[in-house]
């Protein structure tokens, strides 16, 4: 085979790799330019698109993944997050769509350096939570990543594990999806290169 048709062949295999979403064993979520497999649910005005990135800027509205590779039980979950000053934000897992109000199903890893809100970035909101000051800071990009192993939940800012949990004996949440948060009109927040990976003998 010459070198041309095998430079030919990774070059499809690539193309064809991008088209599907995935980075090896990553699933990219969020293509960088439309919200093809997500759905927003009340005021879906609070959501925009620029520079590759999502922005939640307006009254309360959750953005759902609804895409094909939904639901996921065991997984790690990374997104690149930004905050202006006073914003407040969260990304939901192992959620479900609702039409409206705060999700009911999963749990919401928290996204707020500067809100008045006392559960700061990386919290895992209600059940484990960091207080008072945040290991991000708003105006920068930072990377939130989430493990869900069974019932061990890790939450990691740029690396550093923040919260470390196993939920009590006999809850064992449902498969589900990921959301985003839009949380007023006061709050911007960004979201990009949001993408997952499920562990080892996850559904």
């Amino acid at each position: 085979m010459s070198n041309k048709i095998v430079i030919l062949s990774c070059c499809l295999l690539s193309l064809t790799g991008s088209l599907k979403g995935e980075e090896g064993n990553w699933i990219r979520l969020f293509n960088g330019h439309s919200f093809q497999g997500w759905e927003a649910n009340e005021h879906p005005d609070s959501w925009s698109i620029a520079d590759s990135a999502i922005i939640a800027n307006g009254p309360r509205s959750h953005l759902f993944y609804m895409g094909e590779h939904q639901p996921f039980r065991n997984f790690i979950l990374r997104v690149e997050v930004y905050t202006e000053r006073w914003s407040n934000g969260g990304i939901y897992f192992l959620t479900e769509f609702q039409s409206r109000g705060w999700p009911k199903q999963g749990f919401e890893a928290q996204v707020n350096n500067s809100y008045i809100d006392w559960k700061k970035t990386g919290s895992l909101y209600g059940i484990d939570n960091v207080l008072f000051f945040s290991p991000a800071e708003d105006n920068q990009w930072w990377t939130q990543e989430i493990v869900v192993d069974s019932r061990h939940i890790v939450i990691k800012i740029d690396g550093e594990t923040v919260v470390d949990h196993i939920l009590r004996e006999g809850i064992r949440p449902d498969a589900g999806t990921i959301a985003l948060q839009a949380h007023d009109r006061r709050s911007v927040v960004k979201y990009r290169n949001i993408r997952i990976k499920r562990l080892q003998g996850s559904p």
